[in-house]
């Protein structure tokens, strides 16, 4: 498995949309395939925020990741967010989500990032919870309910 920017392969911005709208275009407004295609034009960055690491499995794309400002507006004083990642199917359970978000992470702390957030669906934190990521709260975001996990790097 190979990890890179998306900046190094700016043609994978139609999978991952396409990955996105699919998994959680119910959330809301802005996630259509086009409508996310456009917005992660603003991902093709390999020094600053917002980017996106991707995993690549002989060529094919199997896998995303993003480090991205303010993710939920309820927190403005949270500055650094983990999301977006995403598995395809057939890649899951093999240590793919683990190695894209170490990669995030390490990155984080080449930008001088020392503390990263998240929201997951999964209460329990499960993997999150697994790699030292610390619950905050749930709360009831855009009509769902999420965990907001932090970890300090």
């Amino acid at each position: 498995m190979q990890l890179l920017l998306l900046s190094e392969r700016p043609e994978s911005i139609a999978q991952i949309a396409r990955w996105y709208s699919d998994e959680w275009g119910y959330i809301g407004e802005g996630r259509s395939t086009v409508e996310l295609e456009q917005k992660l034009t603003d991902y093709l960055n390999s020094d600053k925020l917002p980017l996106i690491t991707i995993a690549q499995q002989k060529e094919k794309l199997i896998g995303a990741a993003q480090l991205r400002f303010h993710e939920m507006d309820i927190y403005p004083d949270r500055e650094h967010w983990l999301g977006g990642v995403y598995v395809e199917t057939s890649s899951r359970g093999q240590g793919v989500a683990e190695r894209l978000i170490t990669a995030i992470i390490d990155k984080a702390k080449t930008l001088g990032i020392n503390s990263i957030n998240l929201q997951t669906e999964d209460m329990s934190g499960g993997l999150y919870k697994k790699l030292g990521w610390q619950a905050v709260e749930q709360v009831t975001y855009h009509g769902i309910k999420v965990l907001v996990m932090e970890k300090s790097i």
